[in-house]
């Protein structure tokens, strides 16, 4: 399936540009699709290209010296990954994998770094992402160095709360939230711990699933409070 100007337009990234140059990047443009758990970018590769991701979910995933998987960061749809090294040439520095079916598409570095001269809202989309990556990767290690477990998770789910939600601290509704098992990849954990961290706040009635494609934080004030610790679970 060809990658067309019209598929490119989708990207928040790509609509401020004209139409010609959306023609010149289709035809550069290759769209790939990737099984659960296929290996989107690979670390220490030198990569060509930028990813958006068309349908699906990814993760950005890291090992530890005993062969842990450690979980970064997610790429949502109209999202993309591998930005790095458009700015350095230098290699991936993390795995980034399909956690469902994905739908990709693939433009090249070199493609874009071309654009960036002519388009700056481009360059500024990219700053943008770059910023939000950073400071994601500095809260999740800031996760990683609680010692409280359950808290460990409450931050976790705290940090899945949208803006609006936190300001109006009503009811939240986090649509095809992260499994337990995603989430203990995160945390560093195992899924049995986290599993039983959700048993408590859904017992406690702060937290509710409604099936596999939504979660309903009903007591955002307490998860709030188990958050930054003020509260114990």
């Amino acid at each position: 399936m060809a990658v067309t100007p019209e598929l490119l337009s989708t990207f928040a990234i790509f609509r401020p540009l004209a139409g010609p140059v959306l023609i010149e990047l289709a035809k550069q443009a290759t769209l790939n699709k990737f099984a659960r758990r296929g290996v989107v970018l690979r670390a220490g590769e030198t990569e060509d290209h930028l990813c958006f991701l068309f349908e699906g979910r990814l993760q950005g995933v890291d090992f530890t010296i005993d062969g842990r998987e450690v979980g970064l960061y997610f790429v949502e749809p109209g999202e993309f990954c591998g930005e790095v090294g458009i700015f350095d040439e230098g290699p991936q520095p993390e795995f980034v994998i399909a956690l469902t079916p994905a739908v990709v598409v693939s433009v090249p570095m070199s493609s874009l770094r071309e654009v960036m001269l002519k388009a700056p809202s481009v360059v500024n989309a990219l700053g943008l992402k770059l910023a939000a990556r950073v400071r994601q990767m500095v809260f999740q290690r800031s996760l990683l160095a609680l010692p409280n477990v359950p808290q460990k998770v409450c931050c976790q789910l705290w940090e899945l709360v949208s803006e609006k939600d936190k300001k109006s601290m009503l009811e939240a509704k986090i649509s095809n939230p992260p499994t337990q098992m995603e989430i203990a990849i995160m945390l560093n954990l195992s899924r049995e711990t986290v599993t039983r961290v959700f048993q408590s706040l859904q017992n406690r009635q702060i937290v509710k699933r409604d099936g596999s494609a939504l979660l309903i934080i009903k007591d955002l004030t307490t998860l709030e409070k188990l958050a930054t610790g003020s509260e114990t679970l």
